[in-house]
């Protein structure tokens, strides 16, 4: 065991700390009770000021002279404060995803810097009239005419903003500060929040509760009151009023003093959400998402400090909202893969939800029509409450479906990205003043290659996940990014010989053109990563969009995920499939979420709806439930899979993801690690790889992946501690190793 003879620490937790860590000795009478994590004193600068620190790092060796390193003072004790929190979130998220303590701690603070905070100053009369017009009468009218005309203010109002008197009477900051000094006047400050602009318009509803809903309702209140309220599921099929139950439950936090974060999915919905929950709670909501200004970060951060907000709605950095008294976390679109962070540490927001809410005593609430096996799952095993919306808010019906077959199309000689069947109803839309959605789905989209003719799409013998299409020089392979299963790359479909065997590269660019090719007087709107490059992009295209300035809104999974517009009546899934060709193993989990939230957009008003799923496989279990809005029947059949194959929720995943500049050192690595993985563990892991990752090479850095299984994460959990222990990559400095748990793709 190392001797505890140094730590690395943070300096408080202000943001502009975070880049660095200082190092200091630990004394003797601490080596035994400190421990990473902890609030120590140091002596800090050239006048060894007494200051609160973070202990990040503990060692037995020192990069620096010893009679350079100042000790450690003390080990803090005192209540749990805010800051407390955060270092003891940071500090799980280090072992829960195997990141440094840093690079957790940069994750849990949403402000990275401070920011100047606005302040707002007022001048106030400090003396009675006649006083004041003695001070005018005796002043020199030439030498003090900036004096003579604050004062003159003065007499006919009691008070008059600082930038004004600087501004329009032309008085310097020296002539203010003297009357001040002077006792004439006298200067309040207050402090100003910056907020983001709000400008899309929330309607006033009178809203009529389903018997469902409060059940609902009644259920998750009695589980907010319980010591330990828990995880509740709000499984509600679309437009079954979710919404209205988080705002609902909201207040009930709120009349019991505690505050609330609203977890959503994409910017996009941000503002709508904004809007239900600002009608019914007005000033005491805020946002906090990635494209607001840093001031605007800041007052949000310093308003959820100082209890001058409730309420904070945003994506998955909303979490981390210092609320002293939090009473409920909600989950919005709680399936969505953009709750799962991409970059160190590889969090997945709901599990780092149900750890805080654990800790603070809060109600986690996963609201979602097409809930993830994982969170489904743990409801059938009781793991969590379920609480079901199986009907339609009002008179609004789910629409009809319609599922084209575009191989027939293809044959019949329609090579349009438009089936007959969508084009005769956009027809009738649009002569009937109605508008429509239309939906690319290009979630996923890695290089596969699938048959027009007949659908078929190749896949990994062993895997079971489609086969990406690799290029290397002259020679193209079909390879498998679990397993790392190789074979050559063929130009005709092996299962019916059809020469239509290749990518389909359709974007939403290409889909608008198209449209106004067919329909030359339509109003469009377009709305992916091209259209909506600031935060007020969103707010203006759905703005326009809810206001009926346009008559169709094209777009990526962002249009469908959330969105109530009363008068789109028709939705059309331009290319259903492109997702299930994934090489993923939740790739038919995705596609019926995706097909299923899109058709969820359609006839939520007076008017019913149809949507039309264009698909080259009709038949594909996914697609099929998707089209009947059946999540338990699609459930049953992909929880089927997952258990013979091995996959979460069943079972738990681990991957080690390797990179390197150096391609021959990362892949030697690789082995060796797959190797010493192989040697210490027993049979029941199950350990696939080394294999090229999915992307071989990323701004020319080579990546491998390893997948290990097991049933218990606990058990994976320790492989990676074991892993970091070990010394395994000490002749490996140029490369890089990754932890993802239960990954949301393939690397």
């Amino acid at each position: 065991m190392k001797e505890k003879k140094y730590a690395g620490v943070i300096v408080d937790i202000s943001h502009e700390a975070l880049d660095r860590t200082f190092e200091y000795k630990i004394p003797n009478e601490l080596r035994e009770v400190i421990s990473e994590g902890m609030e120590v004193e140091i002596p800090f600068g050239a006048g060894n000021k007494i200051r609160s620190a973070y202990v990040v790092s503990i060692s037995d060796t020192s990069v620096w002279p010893e009679e350079k390193l100042k000790s450690i003072t003390a080990i803090k004790s005192k209540n749990i404060s805010l800051e407390d929190k955060t270092m003891e979130l940071a500090y799980w998220m280090k072992h829960r995803y195997g990141c440094t303590l840093i690079s957790a701690m940069q994750t849990v603070l949403p402000v990275k810097k401070k920011v100047k905070a606005l302040e707002y100053k007022t001048i106030y009369r400090n003396v009675d009239i006649s006083s004041l017009e003695e001070l005018i009468n005796g002043a020199n009218p030439y030498r003090a005419a900036a004096r003579i005309r604050l004062m003159s203010y003065l007499m006919e109002g009691e008070y008059i903003p600082y930038d004004l008197a600087k501004d329009k009477l032309n008085v310097s900051d020296s002539v203010i500060k003297t009357l001040e000094k002077n006792k004439v006047i006298r200067i309040e400050t207050t402090r100003e929040y910056r907020k983001p602009a709000i400008t899309m318009k929330a309607a006033s509803k009178n809203i009529v509760l389903s018997d469902e809903q409060v059940a609902a309702i009644e259920g998750m209140k009695a589980k907010m009151a319980s010591d330990k309220p828990g995880t509740a599921l709000l499984y509600g099929i679309t437009g079954s009023g979710k919404t209205t139950v988080y705002i609902e439950l909201i207040e009930e936090a709120i009349k019991n003093g505690k505050q609330a974060i609203v977890l959503i999915p994409e910017i996009a919905l941000t503002f709508q959400m904004l809007m239900n929950f600002y009608e019914r709670f007005g000033e005491r909501v805020a946002v906090m998402h990635s494209k607001l200004s840093d001031g605007e970060k800041f007052d949000q951060y310093e308003q959820a400090r100082n209890g001058k907000i409730d309420i904070v709605i945003g994506p998955r950095s909303a979490l981390f909202t210092p609320f002293r008294n939090l009473g409920i976390i909600v989950i919005d679109e709680e399936h969505e893969t953009s709750y799962k962070s991409e970059k160190m540490p590889k969090y997945n927001a709901r599990e780092v939800a149900s750890h805080i809410a654990d800790r603070d005593g809060a109600l986690l609430v996963l609201g979602s029509a097409t809930p993830s096996l994982e969170s489904y799952y743990a409801s059938l095993e009781g793991e969590y409450d379920i609480f079901r919306l199986t009907k339609r808010n009002g008179k609004a019906m789910l629409p009809k479906v319609h599922t084209v077959d575009m191989r027939r199309e293809l044959k019949e000689g329609n090579k349009s990205f438009f089936s007959r069947k969508l084009k005769e109803l956009m027809t009738e839309r649009i002569a009937r003043g109605q508008q429509i959605m239309l939906f690319i789905n290009r979630r996923g989209y890695a290089g596969f290659v699938s048959c027009r003719e007949c659908g078929y799409v190749m896949k990994c013998p062993h895997c079971d996940v489609s086969l990406s299409h690799h290029k290397s020089g002259q020679q193209e392979t079909m390879v498998c990014h679990y397993c790392g299963y190789e074979t050559p790359y063929l130009k005709t479909c092996p299962k019916c010989g059809s020469k239509y065997f290749a990518g389909f590269r359709a974007g939403t660019e290409k889909i608008e053109e198209e449209l106004k090719k067919e329909y030359p007087s339509i109003r469009i709107l377009r709305m992916d990563r091209d259209t909506t490059r600031s935060k007020e992009d969103y707010d203006k295209i759905l703005s326009a969009f809810a206001a009926k300035e346009a008559d169709v809104l094209i777009g990526t999974q962002m249009i469908v995920k959330g969105h109530d517009f009363p008068g789109v009546t028709l939705v059309g899934v331009v290319a259903a499939d492109l997702s299930l060709s994934a090489s993923d193993y939740r790739a038919s989990e995705r596609t019926f979420q995706l097909i299923t939230q899109c058709a969820g957009r359609a006839g939520r008003g007076d008017q019913p709806g149809d949507v039309v799923i264009q698909t080259y496989r009709p038949d594909d279990y996914s697609i099929v439930h998707a089209s009947k809005q059946d999540y338990e029947a699609f459930y049953e059949e992909e929880i089927l899979y997952r258990s013979l194959a091995d996959y979460p929720p069943v079972c738990h995943m681990l991957s080690l993801q390797i990179m390197s500049d150096n391609d021959s050192q990362a892949g030697e690595f690789a082995k060796k690690l797959a190797d010493y993985i192989r040697y210490i563990t027993s049979d029941d892991y199950m350990v696939n790889g080394p294999a090229r990752g999915a992307l071989t090479k990323v701004n020319d850095i080579y990546r491998y992946v390893i997948y290990i299984k097991h049933d218990n994460i606990d058990k994976l959990i320790s492989l990676k501690d074991n892993i970091e222990d070990c010394g395994i990559m000490d002749n490996y400095k140029k490369v890089s190793l990754w932890y993802d748990f239960d990954p949301s793709g393939s690397f």
